[in-house]
């Protein structure tokens, strides 16, 4: 693409995935005179959904020492939460998500001054994008909710993570009920809920986990009930010191599910016989994830899926071993209750909620909670998402949902597929949304990886 102006690039959302990409966009020396324009609604970019929520009982699930911005700078989170004054006793071994928020805005704030001075511009706009419409000059006008219009070389989505759906149906009243919580991290979501209400959680991941210990430290006492499919609460990390070597070379030509977990159970019998835990085993092939899923054939996807990804949920991604044993300890003090089943039901009864859960291959039984707290995992589905901007571009037929329903089609690069196949040379994505690709597509090693190869190749578009 040969340009007379300036480039422009518009990143649509400003959580993590969108501040890593903005901040390696203005390292590439192409786009030293490029146009960035981040849309972000939120009072403060940089921290999203994910860690906004200024509460210290929530804490990251990864050490500090994995969490930098930056691929090429490993210990540049650690570094900055040295100098904090959560630090000044010694760097903590799962730092808490709003420390993280704080670090991701100064960063980028720090990149928007900067902007000022330099070269080229970063500009944050404080409003959401509506549609990005195509036009005849091969560009795209982003509209956004305050009529603004950017007319733009590219457009990348870093939308994130959108609320998960409705767990129960076809009757959605409880939806609109004040007993139910849809959204856990919503600003005082929890706050609502009195010390002696009786509480139910839909799901055992990581935020039920985080919704327990912020209960319990907002005083909450009364028991509450935990409904999961699989009954299993997410395992706790081990040492940091442990290690096992690297194994991907057995596993490139491995096209199947069984075969990859014959190799897998291979190794962790050799770690065994060693004294080594099972946990840096799966960690030894965390730079390859990617690729294992991706040499599988759409039907051993689809039997991963079926059969494995909730044991994978709960031993890839870990628990701080002090949330694990809180969590614990509430439950032999009787003060959770981990049912196993499904919730197929949940109807108003008043002030409160009534929800059927059924256990695999019971008839089920109903209960009764002032409180619904929805734990459940984030909404993949992109056929099914009501955003308007996804909205436009699905009805426009250039974004598609790919069959498993995880994400959205890209090619290698993340440039969206078109209902036609066809790829863009003007829209693209990165974060949760490549998870058809990588399937491991929402932490943050893979995620700033993401960032850096896009904003490579963006540069390389501008300068060919």
């Amino acid at each position: 693409m040969t340009h007379s102006a300036p480039p422009v690039i518009t990143v649509v959302g400003g959580g993590f995935s969108g501040t890593a990409l903005v901040l390696q966009l203005r390292q590439q020396p192409a786009l030293a005179q490029a146009q960035i324009h981040l849309i972000e609604p939120r009072n403060i970019p940089g921290p999203g959904l994910a860690y906004t929520a200024r509460r210290p009982e929530y804490l990251l699930n990864v050490r500090p020492g994995g969490l930098s911005l930056y691929p090429d700078k490993p210990s540049h989170f650690a570094t900055w939460l040295q100098s904090q004054p959560e630090g000044a006793a010694g760097l903590p071994d799962f730092a808490s998500r709003s420390s993280y928020g704080r670090y991701l805005n100064e960063a980028l704030t720090e990149a928007l001054t900067a902007s000022q001075t330099g070269g080229g511009s970063l500009i944050w706009h404080q409003s959401s994008a509506v549609v990005a419409r195509l036009r005849p000059d091969g560009r795209r006008g982003v509209l956004l909710a305050n009529r603004t219009t950017l007319v733009s070389d590219f457009v990348v989505l870093a939308l994130g993570n959108f609320p998960p759906p409705p767990p129960a149906g076809p009757d959605h009243r409880y939806l609109h009920h004040d007993a139910y919580h849809a959204d856990p991290w919503a600003a005082g979501s929890l706050r609502r809920i009195g010390p002696d209400d009786s509480v139910l959680l839909i799901g055992s991941g990581l935020t039920a986990v985080d919704v327990l210990l912020a209960l319990r430290k907002d005083g909450h006492r009364a028991p509450v009930a935990v409904v999961a499919r699989h009954g299993r609460w997410p395992t706790a990390h081990g040492p940091a010191t442990a290690h096992y070597p690297n194994f991907y070379p057995e596993l490139a030509s491995e096209t199947t599910v069984m075969g990859v977990l014959a190799v897998f159970k291979r190794h962790l019998r050799a770690a065994a016989a060693q004294g080594t835990d099972w946990r840096p085993v799966l960690d030894a092939l965390r730079p390859d994830l990617g690729r294992i899923w991706g040499a599988w054939p759409l039907q051993e996807q689809r039997r991963f899926l079926r059969h494995l990804a909730g044991i994978w949920a709960v031993t890839r991604h870990r628990s701080p071993p002090q949330n694990a044993a809180a969590v614990a300890a509430l439950e032999a003090a009787g003060l959770v209750q981990l049912h196993v089943g499904t919730v197929r039901e949940i109807l108003p009864d008043g002030p409160a909620l009534r929800v059927r859960v059924r256990p695999h291959g019971a008839l089920g039984s109903w209960h009764v909670a002032q409180h619904v707290v929805c734990c459940t995992g984030p909404l993949l589905d992109y056929s099914r998402i009501a955003d308007p901007l996804v909205m436009s571009l699905r009805d426009a037929g250039q974004l598609t949902a790919d069959s498993l329903r995880l994400g959205l089609l890209t090619d290698e690069h993340g440039a969206l597929r078109g209902a036609d196949g066809q790829v863009s040379s003007t829209l693209f994505t990165l974060g949760p949304s490549r998870r058809p690709a990588y399937f491991e597509s929402t932490a943050v090693p893979e995620l700033r990886q993401q960032a850096k190869a896009l904003a490579v190749e963006l540069a390389k578009r501008v300068a060919s």
